[in-house]
């Protein structure tokens, strides 16, 4: 009799078990390795290393040209020769990535695993030759094969897995994990589309198209076809005695993976980030296809895809919502079986997994991996409830973000009871644990339960995932000092009572300087490896400080300021190429780039910027003579649902037009709004900048990186005392930086007064009052269109524009005396400045990380 076929399995994907990555070789009665299959010789014949010289770079690129693209020289474009190249490097990464994985597999050290929503990675192929220390030999053999690296380079499209600074942190992160030797993987997710690409509409609006990055297909990840996790939603959860719980029923959805190998510089190691992509679990339903129900037949397909479309999809809707928890719980785990295999391919106890693995949450969006980890020990593996609590707290550490209570995520009960009623379960018990011994230790304080609740119940119920990723996490780390020391006073303050002060540190970001110095600067590079005499300097960033010693040399200025100048020709170039527009190259470049946010201030820079354009007008000529020439860019996206933010763009674009074609101030002042901002624009903007501003509202940036980066590429930074900015300032003196504003002390009592005390805004600041009736009198388009911006400032004014506004406008002056009347002195702060960044390296971070939190040592690959 023939087997009856399933035809429930109709449809589903066909996959071969997962073969350990790495294994433990067999040995022979001597106790010496057995090669595992055929001839041992043959195998090693066909093995080849990194290519070390021109022939075999250009043997591989055309094995490529030839074999993988099936192309020739006749018909070979740049984009073909990128991809053939990008193809010849990956295969060299690929090497090295074997040899690490091989030598961590045996050596089974304490692995540390990175997980961020975002990896904003940028462009792979320059770093990775630098990295692999083979981008002179690429140069000479693209050109021996007829094409320019700067060309090839300049093919490659950005990898949009990532929008701000947290997933440019992880990025840099994970670049220097793999430099400093750190058995470290990331994990995030393969988003086809991105977030968005930015357009800008003829009214200045920004317009979001989807970014479709992998239409001419990513040579850089290596698809592991066979790596695959069911992921659960919905469906029905049974509680059991011990805690245990059976989750079933629901829809299933396919993760597959796909590896992305990240080279550490002057070092074979290449760690890894995993990205794992959405698919059915039940493909295309032949079945209703044939019947004639199209839409039904690729519903699940659809379903499950969008789940791995787009970054940040819009959350004003109940929709909305449900594809990010989505999200976040498929990427969480997704990663958390994975690890757990890896884990078990070691054959230790389950109870030493804290000895073996620790998984650092990049913010909260990472925090359903503590429930889906209890999930699995307390309902796969057995653990007893306490116990494997006692391993999840041991295993994970939280790196905090904010300071603004409005960002914390939440997530309505409802929603998880839709989603993942197993997870709600979970935490439901585990609260109720917790506050019992809340109550024990603050008996009666029924304010301070609410509050450290995971559950908020006054406007609908909805976990608290900050309160959770503490509650379930070893160490929490903020990201700068000052941040850090808020978040222990303000959002976190009931769990440091609770925990005591030791759960808590701070870690300051930090960024690359292989990518934010070296890629994005050659010619600063250059200059800075040729006066100290070695490349070391990238690999330990306070070797700048020997640059000291020139600051005031007028040979090594001239250098310095030529190095400069060549990075605004290359900016003012791209802007010709893209925007048609041309731009001095004389002039200061004033440069303010990130996320559009209320808390950022563009707002208060494009404010500045109006009165600045007005104060010109009203100069004779003559006076105008002694003004400094200013190019004003700016560079950042809103949130697609952030109506503020894309408000303030439109403003920006509008005024911008005004002042561009006005002849009172041609060559003195121009303003320009450059879209689609990335990782490949920043690398533009940053090295050709002589001020940046950054000028959040005080106590409400955690951080910032790009502050780092403007720095340690000689441009100085104007902002307010609040991040990053206070330490850079410590570093590099206070002298060197341009400070304006109300400190973090005075904010909540200045707040307070606009509710309760507000004065008139003529009264209090008048110059902005002249602005804000500039803008009002339809010189930059119809007034109704500013008036919800213009009210936020006028009623409330919760980011304290007109707090700050004259300060700010007395520090800008600052800043055109001192670039105009002696720039030797300002190319002096340049070199300074630059010389004293050695701190904020992210070699540095990392190695915090790992030595204070993850309690993980390098591995040499030999």
């Amino acid at each position: 009799m023939s087997q009856l076929f399933d035809t429930k399995a109709l449809g589903k994907p066909r996959h071969h078990k997962r073969s350990a990555t790495g294994y433990f070789a067999e040995v022979d009665e001597k106790g010496q390795e057995k090669w595992p299959r055929g001839d041992e010789a043959t195998w090693k014949a066909g093995l080849r290393d990194v290519d070390a010289d021109v022939p075999d770079i250009t043997k591989s690129v055309v094995h490529h040209v030839q074999t993988s693209l099936a192309r020739q020289a006749y018909n070979l474009d740049n984009l073909g020769a990128y991809q053939a190249t990008a193809l010849a490097v990956r295969e060299d990464l690929i090497i090295n990535w074997n040899q690490t994985q091989m030598t961590y597999t045996r050596a089974t050290p304490k692995r540390a695993y990175y997980l961020s929503l975002e990896f904003l990675m940028g462009r792979t192929l320059d770093n990775a030759l630098l990295n692999l220390g083979l981008k002179d030999k690429f140069k000479q053999g693209l050109e021996q094969i007829g094409f320019t690296l700067e060309d090839i380079l300049d093919s490659e499209r950005d990898a949009a897995l990532g929008n701000g600074g947290l997933g440019r942190l992880a990025a840099c992160y994970v670049d220097s994990g793999a430099t400093c030797e750190i058995p470290l993987w990331g994990y995030g997710l393969r988003y086809h589309y991105g977030m968005f690409q930015q357009l800008i509409g003829p009214d200045g609006s920004q317009l979001e198209a989807p970014d479709p990055w992998l239409d001419n297909s990513n040579p850089w990840e290596i698809p592991r076809l066979d790596v695959t996790v069911d992921v659960r939603f919905g469906g029905h959860a049974e509680k059991l005695d011990g805690g245990k719980g059976i989750w079933s029923g629901g829809q299933e959805v396919l993760a597959v993976a796909y590896d992305c190998p990240i080279p550490g510089s002057d070092t074979k190691t290449t760690n890894n980030i995993r990205f794992w992509s959405a698919r059915p679990r039940r493909g295309f339903d032949l079945q209703s296809f044939n019947a004639g129900d199209y839409e039904r037949a690729v519903e699940s397909s659809n379903s499950a895809a969008n789940i791995t479309n787009v970054l940040y999809p819009n959350d004003n809707h109940y929709a909305g919502k449900t594809l990010r928890l989505q999200q976040q719980y498929f990427w969480c785990a997704a990663s958390l079986s994975d690890i757990m295999r890896r884990f078990k391919n070691t054959g230790k106890p389950i109870s030493e997994l804290p000895t073996y693995v620790v998984i650092q949450l990049n913010d909260t969006h990472p925090t359903l991996a503590i429930p889906e980890l209890m999930r699995i020990l307390v309902d796969e593996e057995e653990v007893p409830w306490d116990e494997a609590w006692q391993i999840v707290t041991q295993t994970f550490a939280f790196t905090n973000h904010t300071v603004l209570p409005e960002a914390l995520e939440k997530w309505p009960v409802s929603l998880f009871q839709q989603l993942l009623p197993r997870h709600l379960q979970i935490i439901y018990d585990l609260n109720w644990t917790f506050l019992q011994s809340v109550a024990r230790k603050f008996p009666g304080d029924v304010d301070r339960l609410a509050r450290m609740s995971l559950i908020e119940e006054s406007h609908g119920q909805q976990i608290r995932m900050a309160n959770l990723a503490v509650l379930g996490s070893f160490k929490v780390n903020g990201v700068a000092e000052l941040h850090s020391e808020l978040v222990k006073t303000t959002i976190l303050k009931d769990f440091v009572d609770f925990f005591g002060v030791s759960k808590f540190r701070n870690v300051t970001n930090g960024i690359t300087p292989r990518r934010w110095l070296d890629q994005c600067n050659p010619a600063l590079s250059s200059l800075i490896t040729d006066t100290l005499g070695s490349r070391a300097w990238l690999k330990d960033l306070n070797l700048l400080r020997g640059l000291l010693k020139y600051d005031t040399d007028p040979s090594f200025q001239k250098k310095w300021a030529a190095a400069k100048a060549n990075n605004k020709e290359r900016l003012a170039k791209y802007i010709k190429d893209t925007l048609g527009i041309t731009i001095s190259t004389t002039a200061m470049y004033d440069i303010q780039v990130k996320r559009i946010h209320e808390y950022k201030r563009q707002s208060l820079n494009i404010l500045g910027v109006i009165h600045r354009y007005l104060t010109i007008k009203a100069m004779t000529v003559e006076e105008r003579k002694k003004v400094t020439p200013r190019v004003i860019l700016f560079a950042g996206k809103a949130a697609p649902g952030y109506w503020m933010a894309k408000l303030i763009i439109r403003l920006i674009v509008n005024v911008a037009k005004v002042v561009n074609v006005d002849p009172d101030v041609k060559d003195i002042l121009t303003v320009l709004f450059l879209p689609d901002y990335s990782v490949s624009l920043a690398e533009l903007l940053i090295p050709a900048s002589d001020i940046s501003q950054h000028i959040s509202t005080a106590g409400t940036e955690a951080s910032g990186t790009s502050n780092m980066k403007f720095c340690l590429n000689g441009g100085l930074l104007l902002g307010t005392v609040d991040g990053a900015n206070i330490e850079i300032a410590e570093e590099v003196g206070s002298e060197n930086v341009f400070f304006f504003g109300h400190l973090t002390p005075a904010v909540e009592k200045l707040r307070y007064q606009h509710r309760y005390e507000p004065v008139p805004l003529e009264e209090k600041c008048p110059a902005l009052a002249a602005v804000l009736e500039d803008i009002l009198s339809s010189r930059y388009g119809e007034a109704g269109i500013w008036e919800p911006f213009v009210n936020t400032i006028r009623q409330g004014d919760y980011y304290l524009i007109s707090d700050d506004f004259d300060s700010y406008l007395r520090a800008q002056s600052m800043v055109d005396d001192a670039y105009s009347q002696d720039p030797k002195k300002w190319i002096q702060k340049s070199i300074h400045t630059t010389a004293k960044m050695g701190k904020f390296s992210s070699d540095r971070a990392i190695m915090t990380y790992a030595e204070e939190i993850w309690n993980v040592e390098a591995v040499k690959i030999n």
